[in-house]
C-alpha cells in the first residue's frame, strides 16, 4: 500500500524541515529536473528536493559536458522548474564561470538564481578553495549546498569522470573539504563518486546532511539525474555505475510515437472520436455554397 503523502496535502519543504529529517535520521530524497514537466512529476512524486543541475547541459541542451552551460541558461531552466515545484525545496546549480573569480561574483550569481530563477538555494562545486564563496553567499542569506568528490565542472583537472577518495590521502582531502564547506555555512553537501565506506565516515563526522550520488547508502540522502533513473535516453548511452534504472521512458515514448506515425500513414488516426461533431445539414449547406462559388469562378 502506498503510504506516501498526496501532493495536494504536502506542506512546502523548507530548510527547517530538511534539518528535521536529518536529525530524525530520515533519508532525504533529491532528484534533478530541468523543465516544467520534469519538475511537475518529481514534485507530484513527493521528492523532498529538486535540483536544477547543470547536467541539463547534456540531458536537455545537447551539449558535450556541463562546462558549456551559462548562468542565463540556468536561470531560464530554474524558472521553469520553480513554476512546477509547489512543495519540493528547489536548488539551482551555479554553472562553471559564475562563481570562481571571486566571492563577490559568487554572491551576484547566487542572487540572480534566487531573484530571477526563483530557487530557494544554490549549489556549487568545490571544497576548501571555495569556502570563501560559500561563506559570502550564506552571509547574503542564501542557502548553499556544497558539492565535493567528483566535481564534473573540473573533470579536466581530475583526469575525467573518476571516483575520488580511493586512497587514504584522497579520503583525508575529502574530509578536509567537507569540514571546510560545513564551517563556511553550507547547510548540505553532495558527495559524488566516493567509496561507500569513506562517504559513511565523512557523513558521521559532519553535523550537516550529506547527499550521495555514487557514494553508497551511508549518506543522509540520495540524488540521481532524472533522465538517467527513468531511462529517458537513447539506447547505448553510457550510464554511470551508480545509476539504477527505475523505468524505460525512452522505449515507452518511442513505441507510442511509432504507433502514431503508423496510424497517420494508414489514416487510422484521427478516428471519429477525435473529431468535432457538426450536423449533416450544415455540412450540406456549406458544400452547396462552396460548389456554387466554384461554379461562378469558372
Amino acid at each position: 500500500m502506498d503510504t506516501s503523502p498526496r501532493p495536494e496535502s504536502r506542506k512546502p519543504v523548507t530548510i527547517t524541515s530538511l534539518r528535521n529529517m536529518y536529525k530524525k535520521g530520515e533519508p532525504i530524497a533529491m532528484l534533478t529536473a530541468h523543465d516544467f514537466p520534469s519538475a511537475y512529476v518529481a514534485d507530484s512524486a513527493c521528492m523532498d528536493m529538486v535540483l536544477v543541475g547543470d547536467s541539463l547541459a547534456m540531458v536537455a541542451l545537447g551539449m558535450n559536458d556541463t562546462n558549456a552551460v551559462t548562468l542565463d541558461d540556468m536561470i531560464l531552466h530554474c524558472r521553469s522548474v520553480s513554476r512546477a515545484a509547489k512543495s519540493a525545496f528547489v536548488v539551482g546549480d551555479l554553472p562553471m564561470g559564475s562563481y570562481e573569480v571571486s566571492p563577490q561574483q559568487a554572491v551576484q550569481s547566487a542572487i540572480r538564481l534566487v531573484k530571477e530563477g526563483f530557487v530557494q538555494g544554490v549549489k556549487l562545486e568545490g571544497g576548501v578553495d571555495y569556502a570563501p564563496a560559500i561563506q559570502a553567499i550564506t552571509t547574503a542569506g542564501i542557502p548553499v549546498v556544497a558539492h565535493i568528490g567528483l566535481t564534473p565542472q573540473r573533470q579536466n583537472a581530475l583526469g575525467g569522470f573518476r571516483a575520488q577518495g580511493k586512497t587514504v590521502a584522497g579520503a583525508l582531502k575529502l574530509l578536509e573539504d567537507a569540514y571546510s564547506v560545513q564551517e563556511a555555512g553550507a547547510f548540505m553537501v553532495v558527495l559524488e563518486a566516493i567509496p561507500a565506506e569513506i562517504a559513511a565516515i565523512i557523513t558521521q563526522k559532519l553535523h550537516i546532511p550529506t547527499i550521495g550520488i555514487g557514494a553508497g547508502n551511508g549518506c543522509s540522502g540520495q540524488v540521481l539525474v532524472q533522465v538517467d533513473m527513468t531511462g529517458n535516453f537513447e539506447p547505448g548511452r553510457h550510464l554511470p555505475k551508480f545509476v539504477k534504472k527505475y523505468a524505460d521512458v525512452w522505449a515507452e515514448s518511442k513505441k507510442g510515437i511509432e504507433q502514431y506515425r503508423a496510424e497517420v500513414k494508414t489514416r487510422e488516426y484521427p478516428a471519429k472520436e477525435h473529431t468535432y461533431a457538426i450536423s449533416e445539414e450544415l455540412v450540406a449547406e456549406f458544400q452547396k455554397i462552396v460548389d456554387a462559388q466554384e461554379g461562378k469562378s469558372h
